[in-house]
């Protein structure tokens, strides 16, 4: 009997590197100034970490 081999493992999200989260700058003000980082769920991979194929 053959023994049948593992399926690769999916690619990472080049948008996220497989953690399924991106940084985004908050901007607060009239003038827009950057006060800091929010992580968020990433579009490209909804979050799954995964590369769409």
């Amino acid at each position: 009997m053959a023994r049948k081999t593992a399926p690769p493992p999916p690619a990472k999200c080049p948008t996220c590197k497989g953690s399924g989260e991106v940084s985004r700058a908050v901007r607060v003000g009239r003038q827009r100034r950057s006060v800091g980082q929010q992580t968020g769920l990433c579009l490209a991979c909804l979050g799954s970490g995964e590369a769409a194929e």
